[in-house]
């Protein structure tokens, strides 16, 4: 192949969270060297992945289970910080000791098969070949929008979870928070204490987990969402076979009706919304909490999914083409998870590059 104006690298990694942090460390302890050997792109404009863009009231100590990366524990974080900064900070310390060179913001636009066996990662700062690829771009940009019946019609405001910016937009407002995830009650709490009013709908009614969540309930857990990715199904987050852990902030909610949950409405009506069996009401303001999809288009020219919608794995390796692992992705979608996929992709890769002058698909 003519390489002119194409930089070639033995791995590409997309994405500095989590996962792309702690696959570029294991990359670089199996002697790979960053910018020779592989490089890591993130579009985003700082260090510190989708936690950077975490709302400025999400304190260090509201955060649930975070793991810290390989090689570098996070201690003496106040937790009265918003944990965009303190995981950002921490981020970016972790890529100036292990010196991973993080190049960005560079967005990759495209991955498609090239010559000799290689992938051709085009990128907003020029293409790259490379014989293998760790995709890491979680699920921070495809924000996941439902719809309803009316809902263009609705007089008042509608945003996602990932446009709120704290509770003092809802000040003084009827608001309606639908889904059940961690983050829609997180924001429900916070909002309550200033809002006229609010209602919470979920689809299924929500599952409050109390004691302790060990590591056998852990495994369950993820050998649930696991299963999916071996089937070629779209991947559910880990939580949303977990449940929500039962804190005290949760406990007084429910004690109080705020985490009083409604069945999910039927339509939306330009002053609120509206259930099938008669019940309105009415809103100011609709906050969707209904999470996030994989972002993986950039993956659409290697023909990756199966019927089923999403990619059959094998680990982290996609059963379609041998060179593409995905870490951050469906069971490895957690802290910890990310962390133990990148070691695995950087095993498999090692095997895989060592076994074959050119990656092939497969």
């Amino acid at each position: 192949m003519n390489y002119t104006g194409v930089r070639t690298v033995e791995v590409v990694v997309v994405g500095a969270g989590q996962a792309g942090l702690a696959a570029a460390f294991h990359l670089r302890r199996a002697g790979y060297e960053p910018d020779r050997d592989f490089v890591v792109l993130d579009h985003s404009p700082r260090p510190g992945g989708a936690w950077q863009f975490r709302w400025p009231t999400l304190t260090y100590d509201k955060v649930h289970g975070m793991h810290a990366l390989p090689g570098m524990e996070l201690t003496g974080a106040d937790p009265r910080r918003p944990s965009s900064e303190v995981i950002g900070e921490y981020f970016d310390g972790y890529e100036q000791t292990f010196g991973l060179r993080v190049h960005r913001p560079v967005s990759v636009l495209a991955v498609r098969a090239g010559e000799d066996g290689r992938l051709l990662v085009e990128t907003s700062q020029g293409p790259y070949a490379a014989r293998a690829l760790i995709n890491a771009t979680g699920t921070w940009d495809r924000p996941f929008w439902p719809r309803f019946p009316g809902q263009e019609t609705f007089g008042g405001r509608q945003l996602h979870s990932s446009q709120y910016a704290g509770p003092e937009a809802f000040r003084g407002a009827r608001v309606v928070v639908v889904g059940g995830g961690t983050s829609a009650v997180q924001q429900l709490l916070e909002i309550a204490p200033v809002a006229a009013a609010t209602t919470w709908v979920t689809r299924r009614p929500p599952v409050f987990r109390e004691g302790s969540f060990g590591e056998a309930e852990g495994r369950a857990a993820v050998a649930l969402v696991e299963e999916r990715v071996r089937q070629g199904l779209p991947p559910r987050s880990v939580v949303s076979v977990t449940g929500l852990p039962m804190t005290d902030a949760i406990r007084r909610a429910r004690e109080s009706g705020v985490l009083e949950r409604l069945p999910l409405f039927e339509r939306i009506t330009p002053t609120g919304v509206s259930w099938t069996d008669g019940r309105t009401v009415e809103a100011d303001t609709i906050l969707y909490g209904t999470g996030f999809r994989a972002a993986i288009d950039h993956l659409a020219p290697l023909k990756l999914r199966e019927p089923g919608g999403g990619i059959r794995m094998a680990g982290t390796r996609a059963v379609r083409d041998a060179r593409v692992h995905l870490v951050g992705y469906g069971p490895s979608a957690s802290t910890i998870g990310a962390n133990r996929a990148g070691r695995a992709a950087v095993r498999d890769i090692r095997r895989l590059l060592a076994r074959e002058p050119a990656a092939v698909a497969g």
